[in-house]
């Protein structure tokens, strides 16, 4: 970019020169200089009268990006399926991104966009509904290493209480954003839904964020974003009807897949807790056997049994 500039204002610049600007050795700017005219396709000569560099066309833009059909396409979709972020603190600079991009492409590329417009979209049947003021402070606070205080309801809760929090890390789960902050009530990292928080107000205070914290250490054996202290080995067992839909996805990265005779599966999961998969199995009606551990069994049972005697008529 600064060849690009010191050529492109007309000052005939030579290698030399160039090299005690940038701090380089010669040899780099004729490097740079051929990378410039062969890869990037540049109208560079050297004018011997001069003794510097020129450009033998017009040059409007420097092509800083250099994409192919494919990336661009890839690029396309990843633009789409970011539409869900359409109104939210996100959207400015991710249009602004793709702008700078667009404008940094060279001109060799053509698409028929209209087609892919047509061809692929995202859709999320459940968004999140998220105060955007309090998403972005949360946002800044998590970037900022600012401590908060929250004013946060919990799910059954009639009033908000205080928490004191140090923001580690916001995470868009299955579509759903969580905020992983060390609690200094309950002394330890908790899990909270933006969507509860009612009210956020700095501290004043800044923390270091702890270099073993890891997010994916956390959720390493949760089936969504609940984690415990406990070792289960899950086992649930799918008819044929709904044995395609299982085999079709990778539901956790500890998941074995057993073939049964009737055209069913089993499947096989190791986890650190049991409600997140309880409302998973409960979502199955009929389709779903849980055969392991006990408590599953039992948690699966009474929900059911609840859900049979709420559905009859008063």
């Amino acid at each position: 970019m600064r060849i690009h500039q010191a050529i492109a204002a007309g000052q005939y610049p030579n290698a030399t020169k160039l090299a005690a600007e940038i701090e380089v050795v010669t040899k780099t700017i004729h490097r740079d200089i051929e990378f410039m005219r062969d890869r990037m396709g540049l109208p560079i000569e050297y004018d011997s009268r001069k003794f510097g560099y020129h450009y033998t066309e017009e040059v409007n833009a420097f092509p800083t990006l250099q994409i192919t059909e494919g990336e661009l396409v890839a690029l396309l979709i990843a633009e789409k399926a970011l539409q869900q972020y359409r109104g939210t603190n996100f959207e400015k600079p991710l249009i602004s991104a793709f702008k700078k991009m667009e404008s940094s492409l060279p001109d060799t590329i053509s698409l028929n966009f209209a087609d892919w417009d047509q061809s692929i979209s995202f859709r999320t049947s459940a968004e999140p509904v998220l105060n955007l003021e309090i998403f972005d402070a949360l946002a800044k606070a998590t970037a900022g290493h600012q401590q908060l205080e929250l004013s946060y309801r919990k799910p059954g809760s009639k009033q908000p209480q205080p928490r004191v929090v140090d923001p580690y890390h916001l995470a868009n789960i299955n579509g759903e954003w969580f905020l992983f902050a060390y609690d200094h009530l309950r002394k330890d990292i908790r899990t909270f839904v933006p969507s509860r928080i009612q009210g956020v107000q700095p501290t004043g205070k800044k923390f270091p964020r702890p270099e073993k914290f890891s997010v994916e250490k956390i959720l390493r054996d949760s089936f969504g974003v609940h984690s415990a202290q406990g070792d289960y080995n899950v086992v649930i067992r799918f008819d044929a009807y709904a044995a395609d839909y299982i085999r079709e996805k990778r539901w956790h990265p500890s998941q074995e897949l057993r073939e049964l005779k009737d055209g069913g599966v089993e499947l096989r999961l190791k986890l650190s807790s049991l409600g997140e998969i309880q409302r998973w199995i409960l979502g199955w009606g009929g389709s779903a056997v849980v055969v392991a551990p006990p408590e599953l069994i039992d948690s699966v049972t009474k929900a059911a049994q609840n859900l049979i005697a709420n559905q009859r008529p008063s």
